[in-house]
C-alpha cells in the first residue's frame, strides 16, 4: 500500500497516526508544561517504530499548555481560546521534533496555521513524500479551524493518508464499560465496534473524529503511554489496549 524503505518483517501496521494528548507531556513531579524526561521517554517510543521502517505521523494537542474550552469558561471567547490552543499545540510540536532529532531521527513539522519560520504549511503531498523517505512527520495546529480537537485533526489526516490505524496514547490502559478510577468493577474491551462504542456513549474520541473513523473506516487503539514499549508492541499486533474497528 505504501512505497518506501521496507518495513522490519512481523509488522502489522505500516503507516500510523500516533496521537498524543498535551497531557502526556507534563511532568510529574515537576509540574513542568513539557517535562524534560517525559519528552525523552515518549520519544524513545517514536524512534523505536521508526527505526522499524514504520511510517509515522504525530498529532500533538496543546492541553498541557492551553485548552481553548478552559479558556471560555474564564471569559476567552471561544474562537479567540481554540486558536491560543492551536498555537500551544505548535510549540510541543516543536519540543518533539527538537528531541527526536537529537536522537538522530530526521522529523518535519506541518502547521495548519501558516508560520514558515517554524513549521512547513501542511501540504498533503509532501507529507507522503517525507514518510515515503523515512522521516516523522509532525502534524501541528489542529486542523486550522477553531471547533474542531486534535482528536478531529488526527482523524482528518488518517483518512487523507490512508493510515493503517491511528494509535491514540492516552494514561489508560485501553476502553472500559464505566471510568476505571471511580468503579473497581469496570471491565475492559479488548475489541469493540464502532457502533457499539457509539450505543454506550464510550468516549474514545469526540463525536467528529468518531464519525470520521467510522465513515473512512480508519480503525483506533486506545492505549497507556506508560508502558514503555507499549508503541512497539502495538505495530506488531500485540494485544495492548482496546481496539475500536468496524
Amino acid at each position: 500500500m505504501h512505497a518506501t524503505n521496507p518495513t522490519a518483517p512481523g509488522v502489522k501496521y505500516k503507516r500510523i497516526i500516533l496521537k498524543l494528548s498535551g497531557e502526556v507531556l507534563r511532568g510529574g513531579k515537576s509540574g513542568d508544561p513539557i517535562d524534560a524526561a517525559t519528552l525523552e521517554k515518549t520519544c524513545a517510543q517514536v524512534k523505536e517504530i521508526a527505526d522499524l521502517g514504520v511510517q509515522v505521523c504525530v498529532v500533538i494537542g496543546g492541553g498541557n499548555i492551553f485548552r481553548g474550552l478552559q479558556g471560555s469558561q474564564r471569559g476567552v471567547d471561544r474562537t479567540t481560546g481554540d486558536y491560543m490552543g492551536m498555537l500551544a499545540t505548535v510549540i510541543n510540536a516543536l519540543a518533539l521534533m527538537d528531541c527526536l532529532e537529537k536522537m538522530g531521527v530526521t522529523t518535519r513539522v506541518q502547521s495548519a496555521i501558516p508560520m514558515n519560520q517554524i513549521a512547513e504549511p501542511f501540504i498533503l503531498r509532501r507529507a507522503q513524500r517525507h514518510l515515503e523517505k523515512g522521516r516523522v512527520v509532525i502534524f501541528a495546529a489542529g486542523t486550522g479551524n477553531p471547533y474542531f480537537s486534535t482528536d478531529t485533526t488526527a482523524a482528518l489526516r488518517a483518512s487523507e493518508l490512508h493510515a493503517d490505524i491511528i494509535m491514540k496514547a492516552t494514561k489508560v490502559d485501553g476502553i472500559y464499560d464505566k471510568d476505571p478510577k471511580k468503579f473497581p468493577d469496570a471491565v475492559k474491551y479488548d475489541q469493540i465496534t464502532f457502533i457499539d462504542a457509539l450505543k454506550q456513549r464510550l468516549n474514545v474520541m469526540d463525536s467528529t473524529a468518531f464519525s470520521l473513523c467510522l465513515d473512512n473506516n480508519v480503525p483506533i487503539l486506545v492505549f497507556d503511554l506508560n508502558d514503555e514499549h507499549a508503541i512497539r508492541k502495538a505495530v506488531f499486533g500485540e494485544k495492548i489496549g482496546t481496539l475500536v474497528k468496524s
